[in-house]
């Protein structure tokens, strides 16, 4: 390991490179002032290589090979291409889309250009679509690959680069692996290849009867057909935060027969600025400020919004136990809820087959879901973090087995198998759906999930992230996660720690007996706690933030909740319980 003094040398060498041609003039001259500065901005942005993880991309945009821009996006593009070319496909395509952030059209256009420069044939979207119809577009095309240019929901500060393969979902082993190499074989910008005159005929845009079809499929996956008939006059209000939902969610509820939509003006336009939030993220109740003020102007009875790629959605719903009249749901309580009404429906339209019908769940998400696919007599397939494992299901489950739904629990959803990623244009439709049925039958989106827990039982939720920021983060949550590893704790909140998963090691271990047996998923740096009272803990590093993620996860059986003093006591009596696991491992929020 390099000390302090060597690592910044370290980092000036490989500035100084980005100081000549082919870089461009602005990118020379901002880094030579970060050389002239000789700061720890510089050891940043340059002491390492923005690392190409097992989807791709994502980080801080700036100059610099610890950065997204235009060179590090046109590198890994060409170690993509690469990897596909020596894949044996006789015709390679790949479809690129990308979401309404700062660089993101540049982003996407270099790179189509790479691609193009490779021979490679590219379906190219000219404006901002979400990631969940680029997924459904590689699919619709035949592609090998497909890219989206995303950083999701992270602060505007960030953008990605998230790769595709030929099923719609996200790379996943051997692919993921294969590609990484090849991106670290691309050494420097002279190793990338441009595309010149001839070759841009290998770049087609894509038009609207692309997004025509995207839409149909969506519309396609409606249950009610009431709605389908005769629309609905519900009052609504939605909220793209100014990214790709202004082009998807709005056009998919009217096509799903909502008249009555009312849109966040002040959030309609996409902008990478994102200047209404401090973080595009409807997982954080403060995104949604701005739709809850108009909800009550117009007395909705559904709020919801999406992050600026529109795979996750967050929604709030009217409670007039609260003070502003509005309760956010997190997402395990939605994924729930939409569990809940698909299989339903499908039963009701008898389209369940218990032979080959399945869901998927993850590791972090709320039990409920399984118990909910379970109780409808379907498999249920529990996977690791990250919608890219359930696509690998679908794909694994082909001519066998078939997806109906599955979710996890940071709002992302997934209906049916045409799109392989989380998506918030369906799941918007089939969330605004739902809340039409409930109220047109005199109940509401919190009663039809009291009745869920009352019949399944009553699980709470909560996560509390801590961002790591640069080289010191990154050692930091290490630190912890070995900290857990070699000396777990033997109780949590006063519950007796009974097992331990460790998902790295791929080893779940009982105790006191240290028996330990063999978990079948594929190595992930997780680890999780289950006690005595059956409260699961996990501790999770985030495979695309600066963070570590502890999950909490309590429930009370429904033989208990009959008995509780009320439905709200039973939920302060969980939350005191996660309040305590979350005091016992010092952690506050």
């Amino acid at each position: 390991m390099m000390n302090a003094i060597e690592l910044k040398d370290h980092a000036r060498k490989r500035a100084t490179i980005w100081t000549k041609e082919p870089f461009d003039g602005a990118t020379r001259l901002e880094v030579g002032r970060l050389l002239e500065e000789n700061g720890d901005a510089l050891v940043e942005q340059f002491y390492t290589d923005l690392e190409f993880g097992t989807g791709g991309l994502r980080g801080l945009m700036g100059p610099g090979t610890n950065r997204m821009n235009r060179y590090t996006v046109a590198q890994t593009t060409q170690g993509l291409a690469q990897y596909i070319l020596d894949s044996g496909s006789s015709s390679p395509s790949v479809a690129i889309a990308h979401d309404s952030r700062n660089g993101s059209p540049e982003f996407a256009r270099v790179a189509a250009e790479v691609l193009a420069g490779n021979g490679i044939r590219v379906f190219l979207y000219p404006a901002l679509r979400p990631t969940p119809q680029l997924s459904f577009t590689v699919r619709n095309k035949g592609c090998t690959a497909g890219i989206v240019i995303t950083a999701s929901h992270n602060p505007k500060e960030y953008n990605g680069y998230k790769v595709y393969w030929s099923d719609g979902g996200q790379i996943v082993p051997p692919h993921d692996n294969g590609i990484i190499q090849e991106v670290r074989s691309v050494s420097s910008m002279n190793s990338v290849r441009w595309a010149v005159d001839m070759d841009l005929q290998h770049i087609h845009l894509l038009n609207e009867g692309d997004d025509e079809s995207y839409l149909k499929t969506v519309r396609d996956l409606g249950l009610n057909q009431s709605l389908r008939d005769n629309g609905s006059d519900m009052p609504l209000v939605y909220t793209p935060l100014h990214g790709t939902g202004s082009t998807s969610v709005i056009p998919a509820l009217k096509n799903a027969g909502f008249r009555n939509v009312h849109i966040v003006e002040s959030q309609r336009e996409p902008n990478g600025n994102f200047p209404t939030v401090h973080s595009p993220n409807p997982e954080e109740g403060a995104a949604l400020a701005e739709a809850i003020t108009l909800a009550k102007e117009v007395n909705a009875q559904l709020v919801m919004g999406t992050d600026p790629d529109s795979d996750r959605v967050g929604i709030a719903v009217p409670d007039v136990t609260v003070e502003n009249g509005f309760r956010l749901l997190n997402g395990n309580e939605t994924g729930a809820l939409l569990v809940h009404y698909v299989l339903q429906g499908r039963k009701n339209a008898g389209q369940l087959n218990l032979q080959t019908d399945f869901v998927a769940t993850t590791i972090v998400t709320s039990n409920l879901l399984s118990v909910l696919g379970e109780s409808f007599g379907l498999k249920v397939h529990e996977t690791l973090t990250g919608f890219k494992w359930i696509a690998d299901v679908i794909r694994r489950e082909e001519g066998r087995g078939r997806f109906v739904i599955g979710g996890e629990e940071s709002y992302g959803y997934m209906i049916g198998d045409a799109v392989r990623d989380k998506d918030a244009v369906a799941a918007s439709c089939l969330l605004a759906e739902m809340a039409h049925v409930a109220h047109a039958s005199g109940n509401d989106l919190l009663g039809e999930l009291e009745a869920i827990h009352r019949e399944h039982g009553l699980y709470r939720e909560a996560l509390v992230s801590q961002t790591c920021q640069g080289r010191s983060g990154k050692e930091e949550i290490a630190a912890q996660m070995e900290s857990f590893r070699a000396a777990p704790p033997k109780e949590l909140g006063g519950e007796e720690v009974l097992e331990l998963r460790d998902y790295q090691a791929r080893k779940r271990t009982v105790f006191p007996e240290q028996k330990t047996e063999n978990i079948s998923l594929p190595p992930s740096n997780v680890i999780q706690f289950l006690t005595s009272a059956g409260s699961i803990v996990t501790a999770r590093p985030s495979g695309t933030e600066p963070k570590i993620k502890f999950y909490f996860s309590v429930c009370m059986e429904p033989e208990e909740l009959a008995q509780s003093i009320s439905y709200v006591e039973a939920q302060k009596e969980l939350d005191n319980r996660i309040g305590r696991l979350k005091t016992s491992l010092g952690i506050n929020g």
